[in-house]
């Protein structure tokens, strides 16, 4: 179990739903990214006071901060995803667990509960499934899913189904609308471009695919925020400050899912100094991939603060991705590789200008 807090707040995790803090507001899914549909689902099981005061309804604050007892806003999720327990092949996350609980966290989620999905789990019915976990373990008093929501043996339960049977224990289940997406028109006939002009729905594998293929812009769209790498600062080759650009060597959790190669404009923060202070979110440009112009063989994340110099080593840092910039190329010399990068530094100033 963990205790994560940051500024004050915290988030209860747990694996054990006998250590879990009950009575509770249940979310219940996947949850990976966090995005914008995912935070739909979680938003009716926030506490009665965080809901009122997002909403601005004064009146309301001051009557839910009176109620008791209190009633723990908890997202359940699965550990490991059910997909990679049947087929024993590793994912990735586009939130792995720090930065799943840093979302929650930001959302006024209080409680995360990662059941362990396991043969045991996976053989329960639809309706064992609720009277054991979510009735006897987790005494929740409401739940919150989304519409396309599937659990129990066989994936055989519906959100409907959970509505049902959790009416029988006199527990009220919001079963959230799929979140959509007005999506741009495609520019090309490409089967990609085809493809995501159809696919509205917000979803993980959607924001997967723009990652990938670049779209960085409308994978933060579905997100609802910068996509964010989170990781410590590690000597690297110190190759950057032979050509006049040091950059700090980013280790990232080995389940984090990286967008595709190439440069991007960052805002960086690093992460034991105060985040809401201006003067603690530093601008820069990152570099995902194999560094060809070196004969680099291996994966390696690089970023260069600009107008910044200083030792982040052993620094954990949160790297929020705002423009994808261009391609990784290898260039002819280090003298070419040199002029690129300034080049791309003044594309990310002029972004981060027309930004402020």
């Amino acid at each position: 179990m963990l205790n994560l807090s940051q500024n004050g707040c915290s988030v209860w995790v747990t694996s054990s739903t006998e250590l879990a803090r009950t009575p509770t507001f249940v979310a219940l899914g996947k949850f990976d990214g966090v995005h914008r549909g995912h935070q739909k689902v979680i938003q009716p099981i926030l506490p009665p006071l965080k809901r009122a005061e997002d909403e601005g309804n004064f009146a309301e604050t001051l009557f839910a901060s009176s109620q008791t007892p209190h009633l723990y806003s908890t997202v359940v999720t699965f550990n490991p995803h059910p997909q990679e327990f049947f087929t024993g092949q590793p994912r990735t996350w586009l939130t792995p667990l720090d930065e799943k609980v840093h979302q929650l966290q930001s959302l006024g989620v209080e409680q995360l509960v990662l059941l362990p999905f396991d043969k045991e789990l996976s053989t329960l019915s639809a309706e064992q499934f609720v009277e054991k976990i979510l009735v006897k373990q987790l005494q929740a008093a409401q739940i919150s899913v989304g519409q396309d929501f599937c659990f129990g043996s066989n994936r055989s339960g519906t959100a409907l189904d959970l509505k049902l049977i959790a009416a029988q224990y006199g527990i009220p289940v919001s079963i959230v609308a799929l979140e959509t997406y007005a999506s741009h028109e495609p520019t090309d006939s490409s089967d990609v471009s085809v493809a995501w002009a159809e696919e509205t729905r917000i979803s993980t594998s959607l924001i997967r695919q723009l990652l990938l293929r670049g779209d960085l812009q409308s994978a933060n769209q579905l997100l609802g925020r910068a996509y964010t790498l989170i990781g410590t600062v590690i000597k690297g080759q110190q190759l950057g400050r032979t050509i006049g650009f040091p950059t700090a060597n980013l280790q990232l959790p080995k389940d984090k899912f990286l967008p595709c190669h190439g440069v991007y404009a960052v805002r960086v923060t690093v992460c034991d100094e105060t985040p809401d202070n201006p003067e603690n979110i530093y601008l820069g440009v990152m570099n995902i991939g194999h560094r060809p112009t070196v004969n680099g063989t291996y994966q390696s994340v690089e970023i260069h603060l600009l107008d910044w110099s200083g030792d982040l080593y052993g620094k954990k840092l949160m790297v929020q991705l705002e423009r994808f910039l261009r391609p990784e190329q290898k260039f002819s010399s280090l003298e070419a590789l040199k002029t690129q990068i300034q080049q791309d530094c003044n594309v990310a100033r002029a972004f981060f200008r027309a930004q402020s």
